[in-house]
């Protein structure tokens, strides 16, 4: 597959359970891009995905690189949940200021449903070492700040074919 014309930026944005690393890897194929998950980077570094100080400077070393990796010509899906709305824009500016393509693309589930995802993911053992708990994820919900229509209307929408 040929890569496009112009390199995109790819923020996908949920809560846990919401599907952001079934929807990434998708896309990584499709466009192609270059997929960065600091949960699955976190892992294999045998980093506690609850560390915070160490997600933050990750998170940052991940940015850079994608900033690097756009500057080449190369899309990238940063697989961050990016919760608020400051770091979806600076990310989204960043990438503007680079002349390339941004597209935001936001999951979600009801509450339940998350629920039950991520229950399924702690009994399978098929990621990470610290499950997320009900009560945990009613916390992020607190936190999490949902992007508006004026704020999506910010983003590039994706070509035919690469919607969610």
């Amino acid at each position: 597959m040929a890569s496009p014309a112009r390199p995109t930026l790819i923020l996908v944005c949920g809560l846990p359970g919401s599907g952001k690393t079934t929807l990434a890897v998708r896309l990584a194929e499709r466009v192609p891009a270059v997929r960065l998950c600091p949960d699955e980077w976190m892992t294999d570094l045998g980093l506690d995905l609850f560390d915070e100080g160490a997600r933050d400077r990750l998170e940052r070393r991940l940015s850079s690189h994608a900033q690097d990796l756009l500057r080449l010509g190369q899309s990238v899906i940063l697989e961050f949940g990016f919760w608020g709305r400051q770091e979806r824009d600076e990310q989204r500016l960043a990438a503007r200021a680079l002349g390339v393509g941004v597209e935001l693309h936001y999951l979600t589930a009801s509450f339940d449903e998350l629920c039950a995802r991520i229950e399924s993911r702690a009994a399978q053992g098929t990621w990470g070492s610290a499950p997320v708990t009900r009560e945990m994820l009613e916390e992020y919900a607190e936190q999490f700040e949902a992007p508006g229509a004026a704020e999506l209307d910010l983003f590039d929408r994706p070509p035919p074919g690469r919607e969610r």
